[in-house]
């Protein structure tokens, strides 16, 4: 269980002051010059020997990530964009940085911003956040008033500024590629990768997309060294982790732990355990909903990292943990996602555009048993016609539901089939 000492968010409940002079006294902005003193080279380092994992969903290592930036311009402004669209259904971890930890997330832009030779960034908030934007619009300016932000950020002589970008409850702009398309005042679509943004982003220019909860965390890692960052969890799923438990436990919330905690003891320590206790738990969704849910015998074992929940054929995603019990309707619960990535999808690709319809439409009729047996493995099949068949993984998010469904639950499906077969039969008679 992570100690107090080592928790980075430590007004996650926003306690305390949000506010510039109350994140100073929780220290942030703490010897942020000299951080910058130590050279772009020196921070990339830093975070890539911290083992840090993009914690939007992909799991990419960060300092990789910063690294791909080019070392020496070309004339073209370098551009740090910070994804704070969180659309994933049941994540809801960024909005509670932004709304009581904002400094954190300023601080960490100018960091990051200057270890990839980035004079602005812009950070893409979903439009529904208003109160979160607001804030973050206040506290960016409690920054520039303090001259940490500005022509002369910290007195460290890098220019830097930051702008608050409000999208318009599109799933799909969560996606890097098509958050950019948006951010140009077009419509957010994937792009084709090559080029990379870090290549040719944000207006053709040199940019990096990285999470909220990524950016956030980075003055910590600074400060404290990678090493005390890296010795938290274990090798390749390394520090601390916000997780969004909801669903039917006796206490939803939001919480910092350790990197690699079992996934039964995260629930029980700090969500009051499942209603009704662990023996009545059905199955979680251990990463957001685009992840394969689990059934209750595999959570029992699983470890919350990148490494264990791909070993158990889902994965970590956003850390939001859905966690559902005996009452739950688990082939309606997966229909209602289909639903929800039917109706996000641009529709620029084939596979996605039709696919995710296709998928919806069946698992309407597998919900209710009016289906045949043999539809179940022909779903399977289109939802591998789908996976990793389109530009961006939005076709992956809305397979693998359905995949871990089949997986797991498939006796569940075949029942209804035959049930409603029967009812049909004896009512014939």
């Amino acid at each position: 269980m992570l100690a107090d000492k080592d928790r980075i968010f430590t007004n996650l409940y926003g306690l305390h002051d949000w506010g510039l002079e109350g994140a100073r006294a929780r220290g942030d902005w703490d010897g942020t010059k000299e951080i910058l003193a130590r050279g772009r080279d020196a921070i990339v380092d830093e975070i890539k020997a911290s083992g840090l994992r993009g914690r939007g969903g992909a799991g990419f290592p960060t300092g990789l990530k910063w690294s791909f930036m080019p070392k020496e311009s070309d004339g073209r402004v370098h551009y740090l964009i910070v994804n704070a669209d969180e659309g994933e259904p049941g994540t809801c971890k960024d909005r509670d940085i932004i709304r009581h930890d904002p400094h954190k997330l300023i601080e960490g832009c100018l960091i990051a911003g200057f270890a990839m030779g980035a004079e602005t960034a812009y950070i893409y908030i979903r439009g529904e956040f208003h109160h979160e934007a607001n804030v973050l619009e206040i506290a960016i300016q409690q920054a520039r008033d303090a001259g940490l932000l500005g022509d002369d950020a910290c007195g460290s002589g890098w220019r830097f500024d930051i702008h608050v970008h409000r999208g318009a409850g599109a799933y799909i702009c969560g996606e890097e590629t098509a958050l950019i398309e948006s951010l140009e005042g077009k419509k957010g679509q994937p792009r084709l990768k090559p080029p990379f943004p870090a290549a040719s982003g944000l207006y053709g220019c040199p940019s990096t997309v990285n999470n909220v909860e990524s950016i956030a965390v980075v003055p910590t890692i600074m400060r404290r060294g990678a090493s005390w960052f890296a010795g938290l969890g274990r090798e390749n799923n390394t520090g601390t982790k916000l997780f969004c438990i909801s669903g039917h436990v006796n206490k939803p919330c939001n919480v910092e732990e350790e990197m690699s905690i079992p996934l039964k003891e995260l629930i029980e320590k700090h969500a009051g355990g499942v209603r009704g206790g662990w023996e009545n738990l059905l199955a979680v969704i251990p990463g957001g909903s685009s992840v394969p849910c689990l059934p209750s015998t595999i959570c029992n074992d699983v470890l919350m990292d990148f490494d264990s929940l791909k070993d158990a054929r889902s994965g970590l995603g956003t850390a939001a943990v859905i966690v559902m019990d005996k009452s739950t309707d688990i082939v309606r619960a997966i229909t209602r996602l289909a639903q929800f990535y039917k109706h996000e999808s641009c529709g620029q690709c084939t596979p996605c555009r039709e696919g995710t319809g296709w998928m919806w439409r069946i698992m309407e009729r597998l919900a209710t048993g009016e289906a045949n047996v043999e539809e179940i493995d022909m779903l399977e099949e289109v939802s591998r016609q789908v996976e990793g068949h389109t530009i961006c993984a939005l076709g992956d998010a809305a397979a693998w539901p359905i995949q871990g469904l089949i997986r797991h639950f498939r006796p569940e499906l075949e029942r209804r089939i035959l049930d409603r077969q029967v009812g049909g039969a004896a009512a014939a008679e």
